[in-house]
């Protein structure tokens, strides 16, 4: 017969009695569990929305947007409910649901937010068109209870600045009047281009070198000695040679994937989208070629939420293409960012299709052997893709010809700034900033060109001095300490302090960055609160530039330097040096 006893407190009051079996000394489980309790009409709306869909960990951003898109916000009650559904920690889903910037996370004893939300692009183009003053002005224009202003980073509208985002129609360039008329009228799905459908595409010859490829007419030893031999790279920003990547990829054994990155979120780039809304299969035929060359399983594409138009084009095409029998039903996946600059890293972005916070992993693996779900990956850059059809069809010395200054192809460069006519500018690799104000029709009434940045917000600031230095992958930009990383230019004039503008890229990284590594976390933030003084303090800026430069995990806390070092060596005057 067992022993029966009674446990007592450590006041040596009796708790309760029970049976001596192991682990009787420990406290009786409370009657509820710890934590935020399970709301069962919670449970029962999240599991109506999420109907038969996949439970599975990867699907936990679809299912946030999904919540998100319904309720206007993301309830504590309903992310609850969602980590019971899905069976994982409530942990894990608050973590991910509150990393990224899209994601309207409500408490208990929170009101959720108005049923509008304005984001007004607050980055480097858009301050040059008076964003500040704009968001400032809509900020005393509504009415708090039913419009939310917030902030926002880069929204690709860079040619129209200022852009601003109303729920999901954009309206750039954007006034007072403009943004308070699409509030009125009540509008908020995003404006449709006119672009090229697949039935468009396919009378012009679309999709004839995929079937040659297929069917073996064409090798993908051919089309990777075409790449190569055309010398293209990587436009995303890294510049690797595109054959040589389907060479190692295909190099592991499989089972393979590919990945698409569209999360071009680098302040002053637009190219994809202007690409995507325009011509998208070209792009389709591209990626399903590489596809093919890897032998991958499935192709995902990680389309930043900025472009709400562009991820319908998808939808409505890749259904066009599965109803055409070009792919089989479910082999092109689609995943909506959540607003974090950060997945346009490689390997953050593959942390975000799985799932997770987009965090950089630690290298290596690289992600050509260790990729998406742990599988050897072939990641791509949109426009990479959108030259394979030409390259191969018009020869590769057709593509490599069209450089200049010993550069070899085209590239879309996304113009914006102080010129009349910004926009995308396909012209060749290795032009001239002076030969690209030209093309945008000269430097805009009344400004004198004072400076530039060749390379997005990471890729440096160089004067109206260095203006003859050919653009391009290496090179004297390289030795400047500089970079055309994704190809946007931004083009600045008298009219603009330095100091303003390399603040305004570094509160950009801080905000964005991830957080993960401390040279960063704490570097970017630093770093703003020394650029703001009016003088700066050249030793502690090298310092730190040096800390966050040698130390960060990922390119972000790498590059974010760029802009400090620059300004202090071209343009003292403006920071009081």
């Amino acid at each position: 017969m067992s022993d029966s006893r009674t446990i007592v407190s450590h006041n040596g009051k009796p708790l309760e009695s029970r049976r001596n079996h192991p682990g009787s000394g420990r406290r009786k489980a409370p009657v509820h569990s710890k934590g935020r309790q399970l709301d069962d009409l919670a449970l029962a709306e999240v599991s109506e929305l999420l109907g038969d869909g996949p439970r599975d960990r990867e699907f936990l951003i679809e299912h946030l947007h999904r919540l998100q898109d319904h309720f206007g916000c993301l309830h504590a009650r309903h992310l609850r409910a969602l980590a019971e559904a899905m069976r994982m920690a409530m942990a894990e889903v608050y973590e991910v649901a509150t990393f990224y910037a899209h994601f309207d996370v409500v408490l208990e004893d929170e009101a959720p937010p108005p049923p509008v939300t304005v984001r007004v692009c607050d980055s480097l183009s858009c301050m040059l068109f008076g964003a500040e003053e704009l968001h400032d002005a809509l900020s005393n224009a509504v009415d708090p209870s039913e419009v939310r202003i917030v902030r926002a980073p880069c929204m690709g509208r860079c040619a129209e600045a200022p852009a601003v985002e109303v729920g999901h129609r954009t309206v750039a360039p954007a006034s007072l009047a403009t943004v308070t008329e699409t509030i009125e009228i009540g509008d908020l799905s995003p404006a449709m281009p006119d672009y090229v459908d697949l039935a468009a595409y396919r009378a012009e010859g679309g999709y004839r070198l995929l079937d040659r490829v297929r069917a073996g007419t064409v090798s993908i030893e051919a089309v990777t000695e075409a790449m190569d031999d055309a010398g293209l790279r990587g436009l995303g920003g890294a510049g690797f040679p595109s054959g040589k990547k389907w060479e190692i990829v295909r190099s592991f054994p499989g089972p393979r994937l590919m990945t698409v990155n569209g999360d071009e979120g680098e302040p002053g780039t637009f190219k994809d989208r202007h690409h995507l809304e325009r011509d998208p299969h070209r792009f389709f035929e591209g990626a399903l070629i590489g596809a093919f060359a890897v032998e991958a399983e499935r192709l995902y594409i990680y389309m930043r939420d900025e472009y709400p138009a562009v991820l319908k084009i998808l939808a409505a095409e890749i259904a066009a293409l599965e109803e055409a029998g070009l792919v089989e039903p479910g082999y092109i996946v689609v995943r909506r960012g959540a607003g974090a600059y950060i997945c346009g890293e490689e390997s953050a972005m593959l942390e975000s299709i799985e799932g997770k916070r987009g965090l950089p992993r630690h290298r290596p693996p690289y992600i050509a052997e260790v990729g998406l779900f742990g599988k050897p990956t072939l990641n791509h850059n949109i426009e990479t893709l959108f030259w394979i059809r030409d390259i191969v069809e018009k020869g590769a010395d057709w593509f490599a010809s069209k450089g200049q200054n010993g550069a070899k192809g085209l590239r879309s460069w996304s113009v914006s700034g102080r010129v009349k006519t910004p926009g995308v500018i396909v012209a060749p690799a290795g032009i001239t900033v002076t030969e690209l104000i030209e093309r945008a029709g000269g430097m805009a009434e009344g400004h004198a060109f004072k400076a530039y940045l060749p390379g997005g917000a990471s890729g440096g600031i160089l004067p109206a001095s260095k203006a003859d230095i050919p653009l391009d992958f290496g090179g004297e930009l390289t030795k400047l300490g500089c970079f055309v990383g994704s190809h946007a230019v931004v083009i600045l004039s008298d009219q603009d302090n330095m100091r303003d503008v390399a603040v305004n890229l570094l509160r950009f990284f801080e905000d964005e960055s991830c957080g993960q590594c401390t040279p960063c976390r704490n570097g970017t933030t630093k770093a703003v609160g020394l650029m703001e003084k009016p003088a700066w303090d050249k030793a502690l800026l090298d310092d730190l530039c040096d800390v966050m430069g040698d130390a960060s995990i990922c390119g972000l806390g790498q590059a974010a330097p760029n802009p400090i070092r620059c300004v202090m060596q071209y343009f003292p005057e403006d920071v009081g040096l």
